[in-house]
């Protein structure tokens, strides 16, 4: 990866005028984390070839809040909704992730670059892990908690990860598969039971010891492995470095996320997703700020709000779909302890939810943008005025642009593909590459720019509006779903000849996965009620249940070209009345 150097640190910033103003937060002590990199922000310092995030950041806050320079409230809070509560102070959050480490090199033989699969809810041994496995130089690939067994074999057998840590609820999957996995060597459960084959994560790490130091990493070595859904064929193995995740906020300044280490942030998000690891992980700890956690098992308006009543949360993070459904209620019964901040990203978020859930609680939604790829690529940024419909501006170190097919940039109001300039130099905070799809990497670029498969404009202000995908990914409340995933599912139920799926609006969820389906004479005739509900519950069982089609339509054929593609697009413009 190219560094970025004095000269091409200075243009980037300068593409994105500091024109923003932060109220009501005070600046932070000289000794904090965050101050301690001004002069590589400033361009007087080149980035370090070495970062970790572990001891360079968290560790470092440990240190701080030792000499008594942090205020007293906890770097980590969680609850489940049933009475039991988790605190640690950011010492306390360094001696258990090192326990952690200690686990996965001496009692499972991990190594550096050795990839571990994490398949866990909302639990604080998530964050333990993903914190052990920096400390140990382990590539850590989060999965979200409803993968089936199918979807657990295809990530393993690509990964080739030599560990999986999951939890009783889904081990009997991952032994459904494990035999045609031979990389796999050890198996971690999160459970106070026991199970054949399997090592207690609860029991090892309780009885090991805190001694660990923290391994040397380049700021270019792998991180995390996020697999993010396609178009077409199965999820790609989305790559990123200790430098595109965990160096990151510390050189693109306070836009998307501007926190003390007095305050506190919930973010909502499924752990599989990048949002998480962005929002409940690398900014909020640069900053010495507590994340809070609610391991909500179900999203219910009542729990969330409830929630923000009861617990001095300063900045909420969700997906559109939670603040579309927290504004069909009655907000005027509740009071936020301390909420002043939220903010939407996954999707478009509606207009008018904006202006409904400003009207009752005198809170702004400021809207971030960005891909698995890229992290935050566009947001509005606090004290930054708000356009209804719009994405805000550009992220500090990404030059955006809206452009042709032939990479050329488009003037301000014309709709194109939205870019991020990635030559000559390419900006820190992007993945490094699709793991073993080169073909991929390579489609992924156009002239000069990454495109990300996203239409939109830019106006004389620099304000971004998104238009849809160009391509067929269906973003369901916050969650990628690829087309092929869903139709492969279908295809092998007896009643189905042949299949598309595409997205259709959802007043909730912004939109759902549809599927037409051409089905074999035998089936035709029947109650294609019973079987809409059968082919819904055959996806369930088959990949991720958040997959399954809400909606389900029988039709004679399938429009194609003369080449026998079938035309998505026709279908997806008819659901959405745009033909």
């Amino acid at each position: 990866m190219k560094l970025l150097k004095l000269h091409s640190l200075k243009l980037l910033w300068t593409l994105k005028p500091p024109n923003r103003t932060f109220h009501g937060h005070p600046r932070l002590l000289s000794s904090d984390v965050y101050s301690q990199y001004e002069s590589v922000r400033q361009g007087k310092q080149e980035i370090p070839k070495y970062f970790n995030f572990a001891s360079d950041v968290l560790d470092k806050w440990s240190e701080i809040e030792k000499a008594g320079k942090r205020p007293s409230n906890p770097a980590f809070w969680w609850i489940n909704g049933k009475g039991e509560e988790v605190k640690w102070s950011f010492e306390e959050l360094g001696f258990l992730s090192r326990k952690v480490a200690n686990v996965l090199t001496k009692d499972c033989g991990l190594q550096k670059g050795d990839r571990l699969i994490v398949i866990l809810p909302r639990i604080p041994e998530w964050w333990l892990v993903k914190v052990a496995c920096m400390r140990a130089g382990i590539v850590f690939i989060p999965g979200v908690s409803q993968l089936s067994a199918k979807d657990i074999l295809y990530r393993l057998q690509a990964s080739k990860a030599t560990c999986i840590i999951t939890t009783d609820t889904l081990a009997p999957a991952v032994d459904s598969v494990a035999s045609q996995c031979q990389l796999l060597k050890t198996k971690l459960m999160v459970s106070k039971g026991s199970r054949e084959g399997w090592l207690n994560f609860t029991e090892l790490y309780k009885n090991q010891s805190a001694d660990h130091s923290c391994i040397k990493t380049r700021i270019q070595d792998p991180m995390i492995i996020f697999f993010t859904s396609g178009t077409t064929g199965s999820p790609k193995m989305t790559q990123h470095s200790q430098g595109s995740l965990g160096f990151r906020p510390l050189l693109s300044e306070r836009y998307w996320l501007d926190l003390t280490s007095s305050e506190m942030i919930w973010n909502t998000g499924d752990t599989g997703w990048i949002l998480t690891s962005i929002a409940s992980f690398f900014d909020p700890w640069v900053f010495g700020s507590c994340i809070f956690v609610h391991n909500l098992p179900q999203t219910e308006s009542a729990v969330i709000l409830n929630t923000l009543c009861r617990f001095p949360i300063d900045a909420l993070v969700s997906a559109p779909t939670l603040f579309r459904m927290l504004v069909k209620d009655d907000l005027s019964k509740y009071k936020f302890m301390n909420l002043k901040y939220c903010m939407s990203g996954g999707e478009p978020l509606n207009p008018e939810v904006m202006e409904q859930w400003k009207s009752q609680t005198g809170l702004d939604i400021h809207e971030v943008y960005g891909q698995t790829e890229t992290g935050i690529i566009c947001s509005v940024f606090k004290g930054m005025k708000i356009k209804p419909g719009s994405m805000g501006k550009a992220a500090p170190l990404y030059d955006v642009q809206i452009i042709d097919n032939n990479a050329n940039i488009l003037p301000p109001g014309q709709q194109g593909e939205i870019a991020v300039r990635i030559k000559p130099t390419r900006p820190l905070g992007f993945f490094s590459e699709y793991l073993g799809n080169p073909k991929k990497t390579a489609e992924s670029e156009r002239g000069d720019f990454y495109v990300t498969g996203d239409r939109g404009t830019m106006d004389e202000e620099g304000y971004f509006q998104f238009f849809g995908r160009d391509d067929d990914i269906i973003i369901s409340s916050g969650y990628r779903i690829g087309p092929f995933e869903v139709e492969s599912a279908l295809i092998e139920h007896p009643a189905v000849v042949e299949t598309a799926v595409v997205s259709s609006p959802d007043p909730l969820r912004g939109e759902v996965v549809k599927a037409f389906v051409v089905l074999s004479p035998t089936f035709a005739s029947g109650d294609l009620k019973s079987l809409a509900q059968d082919l819904q519950d055959h996806v369930k069982k088959t990949t991720a249940p958040y997959k399954y089609p809400r909606k389900v339509e029988f039709v004679q054929e399938l429009p194609k070209t003369v080449t026998g593609k079938i035309k998505r697009n026709e279908l997806r413009d008819k659901e959405w009345g745009r033909r």
